[in-house]
């Protein structure tokens, strides 16, 4: 019985005329799975970020000591062991408990990066693209000027002229993020604006501005998200590149990159002080790559069923 359920389910979703929008929505969602769930290193992926929200969420609870506190008269520079498993600082601080806590600061940074960033990139892409002309050239060009630079440099020059500091660097990355949003957006904007469903918009009088919130923004959304989560892993190490640098996080906040820097002086002695930071930021830019290449075949419309 539960087997005819399930297949009286999966026709329903799988209806090529669906009798509601939400059976429709439904629908694509469910195909959407299915492509995603078919690619068996993208779920490696998920399930590697689905770690890292659990980890950043119950910090207070995996972590056995606090992440800036330490003991520097019986704990300093000891190797990984029973008592601390990833092994303890220069100042004694267990290296585990800092980079459970450091996971939060990492997701501070993508999550704010992608808020910022990505309006802005569909924001200019989308008007570009629509309004042609002027505009468009106006846009691109500006676009162009960040593209001429490499991220972290152009990051680099921000946060030296906003001042050191976890939040300075959020902004000086989001900064430099939005133009291959705004690239995407324009170039998916190209090929629907004279299409017959916008004609048919615009002759029941609809506003320029209404087009593209309404009918061309949405359009743009998943080719947006896939290129923000391969973006993830760039973010990540650029916020950790301007924590080494001095320039990100500001002691003694565990963050990722920070750590490695304060370990480079170790590294030949006592490897784990800076080795533990670096595989935890290797483990999670691998994992939103993944999750992004997984997403890309998953919402590709010109993928079929598999």
């Amino acid at each position: 019985m539960s087997a005819e359920i399930i297949q009286s389910r999966r026709e329903w979703l799988l209806s090529d005329r669906p009798a509601s929008r939400l059976q429709a929505r439904l629908g694509r969602a469910y195909v959407t799975w299915r492509r995603f769930s078919a690619n068996r290193l993208a779920l490696i992926g998920l399930l590697i970020i689905i770690a890292l929200l659990v980890v950043a969420a119950l910090a207070d609870v995996l972590a056995p000591y606090s992440p800036t506190i330490g003991d520097l008269k019986n704990a300093r520079l000891l190797p990984p062991g029973a008592a601390h498993w990833f092994g303890t600082d220069d100042l004694g601080r267990d290296i585990y408990s800092r980079i459970v806590y450091g996971s939060r600061w990492t997701l501070y940074v993508v999550i704010l990066v992608a808020v910022i960033a990505a309006p802005i990139g569909l924001l200019v892409g989308t008007v570009a693209g629509y309004a042609g002309g002027w505009t468009d050239a106006i846009l691109m060009r500006i676009t162009d000027i960040f593209l001429a630079f490499p991220k972290l440099v152009l990051a680099l020059a921000f946060v030296a002229a906003l001042g050191p500091g976890i939040e300075n660097a959020v902004l000086a990355i989001a900064i430099t993020s939005w133009p291959p949003y705004a690239r995407i957006a324009r170039a998916e904007t190209l090929t629907v604006r004279n299409s017959d469903y916008i004609k048919a918009v615009q002759l029941m009088g609809a506003s320029p501005f209404r087009i593209v919130l309404r009918h061309i923004m949405p359009l743009c959304v998943s080719s947006l998200i896939v290129r923000v989560t391969l973006d993830m892993a760039g973010i990540i190490l650029t916020a950790a590149g301007l924590g080494f640098l001095g320039l990100g996080a500001q002691p003694p906040l565990p963050e990722w990159g920070a750590m490695i820097a304060s370990g480079r002086r170790f590294i030949l002695d006592q490897w784990w002080v800076a080795a533990a930071p670096g595989a935890a930021i290797l483990i999670v830019s691998l994992g939103f790559n993944l999750l992004g290449d997984g997403l890309r075949d998953a919402l590709d419309p010109r993928s079929g069923d598999q």
